[in-house]
């Protein structure tokens, strides 16, 4: 299936995404789309020092209020984490930010490690749809591999985007 950006109609879509509230929905939206909507976060600019006051900032807030798992809520559709403990589902794409402390933990556990989803390609996606999800697999190993200083993956890494962003 090629779908369009069903929100500029210009590039081909990327995520796909399964609305549940307030009613059922599917949308197709490019990465940019995507990126202006929310839904998905491309911060591969910040330098370490950057990552790590975003971090200090967080302890710092985090320690000055107690705040329970359970208080947690999502501010765009009220969801509770014993809403999504109850259902299995989240409300709505802003959730995975305002319920990332209880969510993320799960999320990694069942895509190995990863904080994004890292399932299969479609068999019959076409070459351009698999050659987009491999360079986003491989940006997203690359950062990681920098992130832990592993500069020998990371130059192999950065080659592999390299020869696939020029074929």
């Amino acid at each position: 299936m090629n779908f369009l950006c069903q929100k500029c109609n210009k590039q081909k879509a990327a995520v796909h995404i399964m609305d549940t509230f307030p009613e059922k929905r599917e949308r197709h939206l490019c990465e940019d789309c995507a990126e202006q909507e929310g839904v998905i976060y491309k911060k591969s600019d910040e330098t370490t020092n950057e990552l790590l006051q975003e971090f200090l900032s967080q302890q710092k807030t985090s320690t000055s209020k107690k705040v329970t798992v359970e208080d947690a809520v999502c501010d765009e559709c009220g969801t509770t984490i014993r809403d999504f403990q109850a259902k299995g589902q989240l409300g709505c794409p802003h959730c995975y930010h305002s319920l990332r402390r209880v969510i993320m933990p799960l999320i990694q556990r069942a895509h190995e490690g990863a904080d994004q989803h890292v399932g299969k390609v479609p068999v019959r996606a076409d070459e351009q749809v698999r050659k987009q999800t491999d360079l986003l697999r491989l940006r997203r190993e690359l950062k990681d591999a920098v992130d832990q200083e592993n500069y020998e993956l990371a130059a192999r890494l950065r080659d592999e985007i390299q020869s696939l962003e020029s074929a």
